[in-house]
């Protein structure tokens, strides 16, 4: 097997066990919630604790990453941000859940820039698109977390074991996959400035980036309640819209590499826009249950290769670093996917969560018009 061939395994490995660690967090929502008696403004500021302390590892991600280089860091990184997992339930005290989320954004946004700057290498060395299949790993990886989770309390497991066992064998793969990782040159330790507020093509793909993320935060946070209260849905029957979404964007991304081989860039963005608008579209307009689950897996595919495509262009802007570029459009995506559950919420307070979700046809929309300035090719 070629070194690039081992590479591109171990990489898969980490976006799977990265998927997983998210996952992991999502199925302990409430218990996390129950275990230290928080209402949903004390839960609501540990869940922004984790996006500042993203926030905070962005601004210097490209010098980390660039100095110690992807490997060091996706194997440091990935392990405290298993353990990060592993604590959750560990202590009694607010507090302490407030350091650990923070710790658990710190060392997620870290893995997660390394990971993407060794998959930007790869594609290089591969002459090959290949980053919506690393993408698609980590949509595998959080269902297979989920899955985990909900099974669970059949295998036997506590809240506590089912941490300990997922954030254990996340932290095995993690070190092993790490050392089949490729030495990646970068000048983002030559860079001696932290990360700022990006400008001009970076900006607008960070924007770009920012409105995909909130898109894909309000199906993961809307779509189930969006079926049970504007549908009248089963619960049976509402939990398919997570997976109808999820599965879909997990297969868009494994058949994404194949489509960006085949479409421009900027084609591409144009028409994940256009599937995503019409498809949400779709959900809203039609009063059939069925049609609504129909729609939110045409958003999934449309969304599918929307952050690969969008971290590739950010590997290649011209005058920063690999690292630097995707920190960047990390950054901002990372404030849209903050502030988008706040707006649609007060959207759907104020009106209806199908209101709401219109922001999800405005964002789609705007990607696709967007995409001819935002992209190169």
């Amino acid at each position: 097997m070629s070194p690039v061939a081992g590479a591109s395994r171990a990489l898969r490995a980490q976006f799977f066990v990265l998927g997983v660690m998210f996952a992991t967090w999502g199925v302990h929502v409430p218990t996390v919630k129950g275990h230290y008696g928080l209402g949903e403004q004390a839960l609501a500021i540990a869940m922004l604790a984790s996006g500042a302390g993203a926030l905070m590892a962005l601004a210097q991600a490209g010098r980390v990453v660039g100095r110690w280089g992807p490997r060091s860091v996706s194997a440091a990184m990935g392990v405290l941000c298993c353990a990060a997992i592993a604590c959750l339930l560990a202590g009694a005290g607010y507090a302490g859940l407030l350091a650990v989320m923070l710790a658990f954004g710190i060392t997620g946004s870290l893995l997660d820039v390394a990971i993407n700057t060794e998959a930007t290498e790869i594609e290089r060395l591969a002459a090959r698109p290949l980053m919506s299949g690393f993408h698609g790993m980590f949509s595998l990886g959080g269902m297979a977390g989920a899955s985990l989770g909900s099974a669970a309390p059949a295998l036997g497991l506590t809240p506590q074991g089912h941490l300990l066992l997922a954030s254990g064998l996340g932290a095995l793969v993690v070190l092993a996959a790490s050392r089949a990782m490729l030495p990646v040159p970068d000048k983002a330790a030559e860079e001696k400035h932290p990360l700022s507020l990006p400008r001009g093509p970076l900006l607008l793909l960070g924007v770009l980036a920012a409105m995909g993320l909130i898109a894909e935060g309000a199906m993961y946070d809307w779509s189930v309640l969006f079926m049970t209260q504007e549908r009248a849905s089963h619960a049976s029957t509402a939990a398919l819209a997570y997976a109808s979404f999820s599965g879909a964007m997990a297969a868009g991304r494994f058949g994404g590499d194949w489509v960006r081989a085949r479409l421009a860039p900027r084609r591409l963005m144009r028409a994940s826009g256009v599937l995503a608008a019409l498809g949400m579209a779709l959900a809203l307009a039609l009063p059939s249950p069925v049609a609504a689950l129909a729609g939110f897996a045409l958003v999934g595919i449309g969304l599918s290769n929307v952050v690969p495509v969008l971290f590739s262009a950010a590997s290649q802007a011209p005058g920063v670093s690999p690292a630097h570029g995707i920190a960047a459009v990390s950054g901002v995506g990372y404030l849209g996917m903050m502030a988008g559950p706040p707006l649609i919420g007060l959207v759907a307070e104020h009106s209806s969560l199908g209101a709401g979700l219109v922001v999800v046809i405005v964002f789609a929309v705007f990607m696709a018009l967007s995409a001819k300035r935002a992209m190169r090719s």
